[in-house]
């Protein structure tokens, strides 16, 4: 399959592509189906999660044992009781249990107080400072994805550098001339034959891959869907020797949480669809033999104010903690817990971890490309990842 016919290949495809319905742990674990040792570049595969509006950090990975946390958030605050607690002063939103077994196997990082310098409290303008990796006071116009698969090309065998679904905007692949977009009416030539819009909720491809996994009932839950049976069908390795054509990058979009009002229910909502999405999506990955080959990662524009408004709800931040998971990820508590005593002037968190440090983690680990050449200035890599 060539790279610009990536979404025109016929119903007619071989079948040797299509995933059994009846694949499971047995057909993942014999020999054609062999996890090979970790590849040098794109062989690994990278998936953003874009969780759109700026979530709400403090109700998310909750610092439940500073009372600050509770004098700020008098409405709002996730009661001790209800939380998920992970240490002693660290607890999640009763929301994100379905991430419980990946914790619980050291297969979830958590990043807490991750940020910019000179932050911008604008959703356009800081998205689209996370989108290119740029400074606060610097535009730059290329994704930083497009910048890396500009310096180092994926292979031609691939179908495309990276696809988004679920959203318009490229957002890091900007500008990447083998980027491809599955998302709203106006979709490239060709994908109506994997994609199909059904009252707004994307629907799987016809004739594609059948899954075991079950999908969460959203328009999230749908586009990891999408995403996994495009794995299934064109990504697969399908012999220890012989690697699958597929992608580099996948992006997909977790809409809703500017949650200006009535924070409470709205984030719970879309904290428990981010979770069950990520817990299927492990699932997915492990069914296709592609979980210790996959790195995960949360992003957002920013986090939230430490303190509620009048709206039950929180205005614009500063940082937010954000998640990394995967087979070979080193789990746990990373960066810097959210210090309630040491607000800014405007009564923000400051920042713990330049988020380009993430993109670093990626770019030299994962990749092992030149971060530095790709990013325009050098950013030390965190250790998140068993390679």
């Amino acid at each position: 399959m060539k790279r610009r016919s990536f979404l025109s290949m016929s119903a007619a495809a071989s079948a040797s592509l299509w995933l059994p319905r009846t694949l499971g742990a047995q057909a993942v674990t014999s020999p054609a189906f062999q996890i090979p040792a970790l590849r040098r570049g794109y062989g690994k595969l990278l998936i953003l999660v874009e969780l759109k509006g700026g979530n709400d950090g403090l109700n998310t990975v909750i610092p439940f044992a500073d009372p600050a946390y509770y004098r700020l958030r008098k409405n709002i605050g996730v009661k001790r009781e209800q939380a998920i607690q992970l240490d002693g002063r660290t607890a999640l939103h009763p929301s994100l249990e379905p991430l419980m077994p990946l914790w619980q196997s050291g297969q979830l990082a958590i990043i807490q107080g991750v940020g910019y310098a000179q932050p911008n409290l604008s959703h356009f303008r800081s998205i689209q400072i996370w989108d290119t990796a740029a400074r606060s006071d610097q535009y730059l116009h290329d994704g930083w994805l497009a910048r890396a698969f500009r310096s180092a090309s994926v292979p031609a065998g691939c179908a495309a550098d990276g696809v988004v679904i679920g959203s318009a905007e490229m957002g890091p692949l900007t500008h990447c001339p083998d980027a491809k977009a599955l998302a709203g009416p106006k979709r490239i030539a060709g994908a109506e034959k994997y994609i199909a819009n059904d009252g707004g909720r994307p629907r799987p491809m016809q004739h594609a891959a059948q899954l075991t996994t079950a999908f969460p009932c959203s328009a999230f839950g749908a586009s990891i869907e999408t995403a996994m049976q495009l794995l299934a069908a064109g990504d697969m390795p399908r012999a220890e020797t012989e690697k699958g054509e597929g992608v580099a990058a996948i992006r997909l979009t977790l809409n809703g949480f500017d949650t200006h009002q009535n924070q409470p229910y709205r984030h719970r909502s879309l904290l428990k669809q981010l979770a069950e999405g990520l817990a299927a999506m492990r699932s997915a990955l492990t069914e296709l033999g592609r979980w210790n080959d996959t790195l995960v990662m949360t992003y957002g524009e920013f986090g939230r104010h430490p303190r509620e408004n009048d709206s039950n709800g929180t205005d614009h931040g500063t940082v937010a903690p954000h998640f990394i998971l995967g087979g070979r990820v080193l789990g746990g508590l990373h960066g810097a817990p959210p210090e309630l005593g040491r607000l800014d002037g405007r009564g923000n968190l400051p920042v713990g971890v330049d988020f380009r440090r993430l993109y670093a983690t990626v770019l030299t680990r994962w990749w092992r490309l030149d971060a530095p050449a790709i990013l325009r200035q050098r950013f030390e890599p965190l250790p998140l990842l068993r390679v």
